[in-house]
């Protein structure tokens, strides 16, 4: 496939997509959402990539919003259409099945942000900047951020960030919850790559399972949760991994996961 807006690189079992927007702080327009879109299913589809790494190209942004000429002609039906195309995209990445990985190398606000909390993890450089300002243009966060963001804070400094609009700094991003971990900004993506083949070294259907359990378990009551994560662990109990898993444990030596 080829993309306008998109770098798509792979490297062995992990795949790195740049958003390359720089001139535009890599800001999400309808192209770019439709190409993420693509690129997606693409790397999905794609049993030879087992990680995904997502940044964004230059250093002073990951992704700063929305296209705001999009967003100012908007009115209610192609607003609330225009919001809906968003989230389906990024419920796609969260939904993956395969570790992504933001990388998030400069500002990450609005829809940036929300596209970071669709992520698996989240890596940020120490001079990153996150938050929702959506509440300065007199809107509010349209790709299900109020959703993801309170998931991932709670409700308290999720209500703070959304009604006040304002950035945090990368080591607020940690301490709250809102990032996995910060780095030196040169350091960014040699981490990213780092993390990316940890994660690919295990067995891929199971990084799968495990991914589907916590996103659909915390919908579900406890209890119900339970049980589809038991179901899905006996299902793994069927797979080849499983039995090379264990039996490399008991060998005393490193498995090889064939995603089988």
């Amino acid at each position: 496939m080829t993309y306008d807006n998109l770098l798509i690189e792979r490297d062995g079992a992990v795949a790195v997509i740049t958003v390359n927007r720089p001139k535009l702080l890599n800001a999400l327009d309808s192209q770019t959402i439709d190409e993420l879109r693509r690129a997606v299913l693409d790397l999905k589809a794609d049993e030879a990539v087992r990680v995904v790494i997502l940044t964004g190209s230059g250093d002073k942004a990951f992704v700063a919003g929305a296209d705001i000429n999009e967003l100012a002609v908007q009115r209610p039906t192609s607003g609330k259409e225009h919001a809906l195309g968003g989230q389906h995209v990024l419920d796609l990445i969260e939904n993956m099945g395969k570790p992504v990985i933001a990388a998030i190398n400069g500002y990450a606000l609005g829809g940036g942000c929300e596209l970071a909390m669709a992520c698996t993890l989240r890596m940020a450089a120490d001079s990153a900047k996150l938050g929702q300002p959506e509440i300065k243009l007199g809107i509010m966060p349209g790709y299900a951020g109020t959703q993801r963001l309170s998931r991932l804070v709670g409700k308290t400094k999720a209500m703070e960030l959304i009604l006040r609009g304002h950035h945090i700094s990368a080591q607020e991003a940690y301490e709250i919850g809102l990032v996995n971990r910060v780095v030196p900004a040169a350091a960014l993506m040699d981490e990213a790559r780092t993390l990316a083949a940890e994660l690919a070294g295990h067995a891929p259907i199971a990084m799968r399972y495990i991914i589907e359990a916590i996103n659909k378990g915390l919908e579900m009551p406890f209890a119900e949760a339970a049980i589809f994560e038991a179901t899905l662990f006996g299902l793994l109990a069927s797979t080849e991994d499983m039995r090379e898993g264990t039996q490399a444990f008991l060998d005393k030596r490193k498995a090889e996961f064939r995603g089988k």
